[in-house]
């Protein structure tokens, strides 16, 4: 069975985002760009699954212009067995990504699509459940434990009413979160490998999807500085503080 593995590259989960000064969206410029954690995790579960003998493929796939190689040559030094990039220099709209996904994992005849959760960029969390649509699988989200058979999968996640089990039968979609697995560390004869291993190149018009604008971004702009803290001198003034706060929601209410 071939798993695909979609990749987002992100700025570097220990950088500090900031806004251009004009608000038209996050400065990039010199700024370390990394994989997505959640799909860095969806990889290497991939990959174990491999290991145990329980995958044939696994090919790790990401959108973007030619810079987004770097992060496909990150799961490919993990274990990843091919690469492709779905060529394009405008950023499609999330519904364009599960669209251009979804027709490759058509053509790919693949069995298990695995993708974080979420983008720590936007935190969306709006492609597994888009993919799941668009191609007719069954799917779950926000899974921590998973469990892979011949037959089908099993998987934990989290639910409205708490921790949930549940048995999926293949092919199906998965947005793993980040207790899923510890990613392993890259050694460098992997990374040597990754930089000389072939990707393949694939325009985005190829797969046949129109680019479609549902929303548009109009301003950027970073959150409200948090308010300092008080502190109080027992327990009876705290107990009083809450009570001043809580009294003008409960008229309102």
């Amino acid at each position: 069975m071939k798993v695909m593995v979609p990749l987002k590259r992100v700025i570097d989960h220990q950088v500090r985002v900031r806004v251009k000064a004009d608000g038209s969206g996050v400065d990039t410029v010199g700024v370390k760009m990394s994989i997505n954690p959640f799909d860095e995790v969806a990889v290497e579960q991939a990959v174990r699954w491999k290991a145990q003998g329980l995958v044939s493929e696994v090919l790790v796939v990401a959108i973007g212009s030619a810079v987004t190689q770097d992060v496909l040559r990150t799961g490919l030094a993990m274990g990843a067995d091919s690469a492709t990039l779905i060529d394009t220099d405008t950023p499609p709209s999330p519904l364009d990504e599960a669209r251009l996904l979804a027709e490759l994992a058509r053509r790919e005849g693949v069995g298990l699509v695995l993708c974080g959760k979420q983008a720590i960029d936007d935190d969306l969390g709006s492609l597994a459940p888009m993919l799941a649509a668009l191609l007719d699988w069954p799917q779950a989200v926000s899974v921590n434990a998973a469990t892979l058979a011949a037959d089908g999968i099993e998987v934990g996640c989290d639910g409205d009413l708490g921790s949930e089990r549940l048995a999926l039968s293949l092919p199906a979609v998965l947005g793993v979160d980040l207790r899923l697995c510890d990613p392993r560390m890259i050694n460098l004869p992997a990374i040597m490998k990754a930089r000389k291993a072939p990707l393949r190149t694939l325009p985005a018009a190829e797969l046949g999807v129109s680019p479609s604008t549902p929303c548009e971004v109009r301003h950027w702009a970073e959150p409200p500085p948090r308010a300092a803290g008080q502190r109080v001198p027992d327990t009876a003034t705290l107990l009083g503080r809450l009570q001043a706060l809580v009294q003008p929601l409960e008229r309102a209410a």
